[in-house]
């Protein structure tokens, strides 16, 4: 199959494009970054230079594909101009296009746990957006990727760990959080693109559900500190903590929003009744290795 893949070399996009060229299929990357042009190809795919704002660009690209892989690009939250929302229409508008104007028929589209929600989840309104609006695409088959949280957001808690001896946000402790490896997100893509459809389609992906006091033993295990623990804070003191590390408001507060409706368990709601058949391979331990070597940098 002619397969196109956005997300440059990203987490998911890095892997996704190496098993689908193992598998033979003719790979084209889409990336805005020239440089990135001889690691492309290094892995055996063809590189489409340009910007996803280019909806001239994205057609001729999309051209003659079999199937497309699209996401929306991760952006600077710390930006006091970020509006998320058009930011997020902007390149769904722009996809929409692309894909109505080149005749794709088949489209895997990352979203997010949450997107199924039409208010109060915070940053993840700008997924739902998305999905709106290439729902709205005739003749076309599309599947939703919703992953769950992503291992590597545990990263931002380095600077807390070594400041404080433990973890804390406005969700955890003992609530339940289904976890998730890019690795394992990129084997469903890859698997799916693959597979005919008609109409659309939601498929969750997860590597592993665990409280947020086993998600501190396992990382405080692997750092040297078996007793680290996993507090919960209130959605003011999240606020207060994002905006002083220069988090524009209104971006803290849909931080805060996204949080607290993890806490509540109305974000995995849709997930727990629509688990995925089975939970990916890469597990929390396994990252826990790489969360060790970055706590010990830092």
């Amino acid at each position: 199959m002619k397969i196109i893949i956005t997300g440059s070399l990203g987490h998911i996009s890095k892997p996704l494009t190496e098993m689908l060229v193992q598998k033979e299929h003719a790979v084209t990357v889409i990336s805005s970054k020239p440089e990135k042009q001889k690691d492309i190809e290094a892995l055996g795919a063809t590189a489409a230079i340009g910007s996803l704002q280019d909806v001239d660009f994205l057609t001729a690209s999309f051209t003659g594909a079999d199937a497309v892989y699209t996401m929306v690009p991760p952006t600077d939250y710390m930006n006091p101009g970020l509006d998320l929302m058009a930011y997020c229409s902007s390149i769904a508008d722009n996809y929409a296009q692309a894909i109505q104007k080149s005749g794709v028929k088949r489209v895997v589209h990352l979203s997010s746990i949450g997107a199924h929600l039409d208010k109060g989840t915070g940053l993840i309104l700008a997924h739902r957006a998305v999905e709106v609006t290439l729902n709205n695409l005739p003749n076309v088959a599309i599947t939703y990727m919703r992953p769950t949280a992503f291992y590597y957001n545990l990263y931002s808690f380095l600077p807390a760990i070594k400041k404080t001896g433990m973890i804390s946000s406005n969700y955890g402790a003992g609530d339940k959080v289904a976890w998730v490896s890019p690795i394992d997100i990129a084997a469903a893509i890859a698997e799916e693109i693959v597979t005919p459809l008609t109409g659309r389609k939601v498929l969750y992906v997860a590597s592993e559900e665990l409280t947020g006091h086993e998600v501190a033993g396992i990382l405080g295990a692997a750092i040297g500190k078996p007793d680290l623990k996993w507090i919960v804070i209130t959605d003011e003191q999240m606020q207060s903590r994002l905006e002083a590390f220069g988090m524009p408001a209104q971006t803290a507060a849909a931080f805060t929003e996204m949080n607290a409706s993890i806490h509540t368990g109305e974000l995995f709601q849709d997930y727990y009744l629509n688990r995925p058949r089975a939970l990916g391979k890469v597990k929390l331990a396994d990252f826990a290795k790489e969360f060790a070597a970055a706590f010990k940098q830092n």
